[in-house]
């Protein structure tokens, strides 16, 4: 089915696609940054960073969306369904972009945290995956999925 938007609703899609995915983008780079830390600070291969980086993403960010809506009374277990609704396919989309980035860039994984072609990749990493996943969430969003299933609890 095609979907056309008028120029308001459009913009007000728009809006709510770059707010989800900043909601994202949070939850997202406070794991990925902490997994790159952790793993480079321990000497990690880029595989085990990469994991940790993408486990503490998802942990984060389905935290950043359970948090409202456990206050707003909702149960534990069915607050963690609205979480895996709302953000998987966006935190998905975002760690394989941010993650594929940062190995594609020759030496960033292997930089070191006191480098700056470590922070400025990472940095420039989260930045395209934002780019890349405000349409995938405005898709999302429009046909009622994704974050728009979480908005009712705000």
């Amino acid at each position: 089915m095609d979907h056309h938007h008028s120029g308001a609703e459009g913009r007000g899609l728009t809006r709510s696609a770059i707010s989800a995915t900043l909601h994202c983008l949070t939850g997202c780079a406070i794991g990925e940054i902490l997994g790159m830390v952790i793993g480079t600070a321990l000497g990690w291969g880029n595989l085990g960073t990469i994991v940790l980086s993408v486990v503490l993403a998802f942990v984060f960010g389905y935290s950043l969306t359970m948090a409202p809506v456990l206050r707003a009374g909702v149960g534990l277990t069915a607050a963690l369904g609205v979480a895996f609704a709302a953000d998987t396919v966006s935190i998905a989309v975002m760690e394989i972009v941010d993650n594929l980035f940062m190995v594609l860039i020759p030496g960033a994984m292997d930089a070191g945290l006191t480098t700056w072609l470590f922070w400025l990749s990472l940095a420039a990493s989260l930045a395209i995956a934002f780019a890349l996943t405000v349409p995938v969430n405005r898709a999302l969003i429009a046909r009622g999925k994704g974050h728009a299933v979480v908005h009712h609890y705000h």
